[in-house]
């Protein structure tokens, strides 16, 4: 390491909470070859309950907490986050959509119509009554769940003998709502309120670290963690760099309960108080129920280690096959696929995902949103439809850049093998634009559906080789249909993200002069932006805000032939 510096800079800090907190920051932006590192940043998504209405919406949230209300969470997936909320909207009735659908509503929307909103935006439950729920959802949410079922029971019994019997219905589904979600806790601790449970395991060169979230007295999920460090790095360093990088874009809740103590305690607690700006505690329970739930945190990271292991050692193998089955020079490190969507020829994307020797590189996902390829394309130009000139748009913008940025192929992001979702003619193009590239020494090969487009029947093409196909049965096939599918699946999802924007935009945004108030008496009046569209001078008068000379720009707008 010494005899590999070239330069070095020091940093002065007020304290030495402050210098760790840098340290932590600086190998999450740098990512240090001798550091110990931990690969996974992703910002964890909560519930919020807003603040700012007289109405408060209840959503989703991830990232910066900006917005003004209160959060609960971290939970551990996204999905867990949609289950719980969707789940919350049938106990509590809590609104979720934007407050700008909420002023323009003027009837329930579905989720009134399903019982999964109580109705405010239409009057049909005050401010005060929605305060209660609201109020309600909160302290479900901070662990007071027994309560509130207790008073939600004693008005479903109160409504039953008043033989109000379907708001006693309702109540009762309320309280399966709140009882569903208590189900899906599956670890369970009393005298754990706010917690993170981080618990390491350590065998040999590798390590994981698992990370349960308790919020309000519930466990919110898990996740697991493989920090890279040096081989002879000590368990107690590993968590304490692990912990200072994972709370550097988090909020550290008010205890940490590990599974090993750490070399500088006092130092680590200082700065995720400064943090927090509130005290944090962190312990190292030695018995009772904190220390089981850490032996299990321990367990779950053992497990965990010994499937990637295993996984690992399989995913060398498959790598090995490939080897074999394309004649390659020695076992890809780096591999990317490729694949196009659209329909007829609109909202084109085209989609690259990499794969490596422990699998799935997300970070290095990329979509490129097609330019040239138009559906009203001129004489002579790639036209709709051309799935070879999108394929040679995404590969020519793919490894121009990586051209200029890496030339001397040192950083790791060149691949070793192309593999293309196609046949013949999509295996032509890539030669042609790495050709035209000046690229060589990168293996290319594509891999197209059976004639009755089967699974299992798949063509394999290669350049000066002809085309063969693997037996239906070798794991290496399965191997190559996953990564064909994952391509699929993340450019279909790309495409639909787009097409889903277009979508939401309105020609009605495009005419100057119309802003959302205008915008909004065209739609209440015609029902849609087409019947706009198709509307006259006269008609257009009609809406409120829209004068003679509006009118004719509009209607100019839609009828420039005219």
């Amino acid at each position: 390491m010494v005899n590999m510096t070239r330069s070095m800079e020091f940093v002065t800090t007020h304290t030495e909470a402050e210098a760790l907190l840098l340290e932590a920051n600086l190998i999450k932006k740098l990512l240090p070859r001798y550091n110990i590192l931990l690969r996974d940043d992703k910002s964890f998504p909560s519930i919020l309950i807003t603040s700012d209405h007289d109405f408060p919406q209840i959503l989703k949230h991830r990232g910066a907490r900006k917005k003004k209300g209160q959060y609960f969470g971290p939970f551990a997936s996204a999905a867990a986050v949609n289950q719980s909320l969707a789940i919350l909207q049938r106990a509590f009735l809590l609104r979720s959509c934007t407050d700008s659908v909420f002023a323009a509503r003027t009837r329930p929307c579905l989720l009134f119509q399903i019982k999964r909103c109580a109705g405010p935006c239409v009057d049909i439950l005050g401010p005060r009554d929605y305060a209660d729920l609201v109020e309600q959802a909160r302290d479900f949410l901070m662990g007071k769940s027994q309560e509130i079922q207790k008073k939600i029971a004693d008005n479903m019994q109160k409504a039953s003998d008043a033989l109000e019997f379907e708001k006693a219905a309702q109540l009762r589904d309320r309280i399966g709502a709140m009882s569903s979600i208590q189900a899906h806790q599956n670890i369970h601790a009393k005298t754990v309120i706010e917690a993170d449970i981080i618990g390491l395991y350590h065998v040999g060169e590798q390590t994981c670290i698992q990370v349960f979230f308790f919020r309000g007295g519930c466990n919110y999920g898990n996740r697991a963690y493989y920090p890279s460090h040096p081989p002879d790095a000590d368990p107690g360093q590993i968590l304490e760099a692990f912990i200072g990088q994972f709370y550097a874009n988090k909020m550290p809740p008010k205890l940490l309960l590990l599974s090993q103590g750490v070399p500088q305690k006092e130092l680590l607690i200082q700065a995720l108080s400064d943090k927090a700006e509130s005290k944090v505690q962190v312990e190292v329970p030695r018995r009772g129920e904190k220390r089981r739930i850490i032996s299990l945190a321990i367990e779950n990271a053992r497990k965990a280690l010994g499937r990637k292991i295993a996984e690992n050692t399989s995913q060398h193998k498959l790598l090995d096959g490939l080897v074999k089955i394309f004649d390659l020079i020695s076992r890809p490190e780096r591999i990317e696929i490729y694949d196009n969507s659209h329909i007829s020829g609109t909202n084109s994307v085209g989609g690259m995902v990499v794969v490596g020797p422990e699998g799935f590189i997300k970070n290095a996902y990329r979509k490129f949103n097609i330019r040239t390829v138009l559906p009203n394309a001129e004489l002579g130009k790639p036209k709709a439809g051309d799935d070879y000139a999108m394929m040679r748009e995404v590969l020519t913008r793919r490894f121009s850049r990586i051209l200029n940025e890496d030339p001397d192929r040192s950083s790791g992001q060149w691949p070793d093998l192309i593999l293309i979702d196609g046949g013949a003619g999509h295996l032509s193009t890539t030669l042609g634009v790495l050709e035209n590239l000046g690229i060589n020494g990168v293996a290319v090969a594509a891999i197209a559906k059976g004639p009755n487009r089967n699974a299992g029947e798949e063509r394999f093409f290669l350049p000066d080789r002809l085309p063969f196909s693997l037996d239906s049965r070798d794991p290496v096939l399965y191997f190559l249909q996953r990564l064909r599918d994952e391509a699929h699946r993340f450019a279909i999802g790309a495409h639909r993200t787009r097409r889903g924007k277009g979508i939401e935009h309105s020609p009605l945004d495009e005419i100057q002069g119309v802003g959302g108030i205008r915008k909004k008496s065209l739609l209440h009046h015609f029902g849609s932006a087409r019947a706009v569209s198709k509307a006259g001078t006269e008609d257009l008068e009609l809406v409120d805000g829209i004068s003679r000379a509006m009118a004719v720009k509009i209607y100019d707008w839609f009828h420039p032939e005219d």
